[in-house]
């Protein structure tokens, strides 16, 4: 039985003037899967993602997430992605709660949705026991699994995360991967770019079964 790709991308090409950022891209993104994304840095990998999440018009092409035109509907597509960003975005100042707080507010939760979001995306990343403390004086490793869990808020279908495992240490990378891989499991689409080529081998997450 044929599903439909939770991501197609169809010649998707984007121009700065004279400069072409991303020339012809397709691919496919089946549901529930982690698809890396993988080219060095400058290559147009964050291009790729905010048009595909609908933050930036292509200059030719398009794309589909979850049957969804991209480009005719981007509002549609929005409250069913999540986008951790490369660089950490959350307001240092405010507490790991607060951030939570903000991001359900701006996706529309109710009060009581925000709640039980709220903890539920605490023990998705592993982040409970640090609510009270400012974004701004957590380590790497955790800043990104507060990032996650922002992205996390409105249980989207697919989450985009750009360069998630830079400048983290190699225990939290491999325990932020194995986040991602129970995320899948659960059924959300993962589309993941990065320009560690070892990390596109990773194949299962280095727990007991």
């Amino acid at each position: 039985m044929n599903r439909e790709p939770a991501i197609r991308c169809e010649h998707l090409t984007r121009r700065f003037g004279k400069l072409t950022a991303v020339n012809d891209v397709s691919f496919d993104v089946a549901a529930a899967s982690i698809f890396g994304f993988l080219g060095p840095n400058g290559s147009g990998k964050s291009t790729v993602i905010r048009m595909l999440c609908g933050l930036l018009a292509p200059t030719s092409g398009g794309a589909t997430l979850g049957g969804i035109d991209v480009v005719r509907n981007p509002d549609q597509v929005k409250p069913r992605i999540g986008y951790m960003s490369q660089q950490f975005s959350l307001y240092r100042d405010l507490t790991v709660d607060e951030n939570l707080g903000f991001y359900g507010s701006v996706y529309g939760l109710s009060r009581d949705a925000l709640q039980r979001r709220r903890q539920a995306v605490k023990q998705i990343v592993g982040i409970t026991g640090q609510e009270a403390r400012r974004a701004g004086t957590l380590s790497g490793g955790w800043r990104q699994r507060l990032a996650l869990a922002c992205a996390l808020i409105h249980e989207p279908e697919i989450v985009f995360l750009d360069e998630p495992t830079a400048g983290i240490d190699p225990v939290a990378r491999r325990s932020l991967w194995d986040l991602l891989f129970d995320l899948s499991a659960q059924g959300t689409t993962l589309f993941v770019t990065t320009h560690y080529l070892s990390l596109i081998h990773i194949s299962e997450p280095t727990r007991p079964y």
